[in-house]
């Protein structure tokens, strides 16, 4: 049986892309391996079940990545959807607006997006339901 260990996203700037992943969903950074060409920074928190977020910083590149049209979004669930995004208000951080998920009348969930500083776009979930 396979474990999902990791995502990967490419950033340009560490410092600015570890910060905005603390700020916002409390990663750490817990292991960084740098090769003469790029690094590798690995977050993760306790909640991710050993599921971690590489992001990886290709030496020299200063263009954006051009996302395109496949990525979709990594998606995390919090406790308090409104005081997750009360709190990411507050910080400057700019989460889109909050969104009432439905199929016809039922609730499928609640959620936003938020966007990193390379444009990745994250959702936040409100925990319940499938999103348990």
């Amino acid at each position: 049986m396979a474990k999902l260990v990791h995502s990967m996203i490419r950033v340009l700037d560490e410092a600015r892309s570890v910060e905005f992943y603390h700020r916002a969903f409390g990663l750490q950074v817990v292991d960084r391996v740098a090769f003469p060409e790029f690094t590798l920074i690995y977050l993760n928190d306790p909640e991710t079940g050993g599921f971690e977020l590489e992001l990886t910083v290709n030496i020299g590149r200063t263009e954006p990545y051009d996302l395109g049209d496949g990525y979709g979004h990594l998606a995390v669930v919090v406790d308090d959807l409104d005081a997750e995004h009360e709190r990411l208000v507050a910080a400057g951080l700019s989460p889109r607006k909050l969104v009432d998920f439905k199929n016809g009348e039922e609730l499928v969930g609640r959620f936003f997006f938020i966007a990193d500083p390379d444009g990745y776009q994250i959702e936040v979930i409100q925990k319940g339901g499938r999103f348990g």
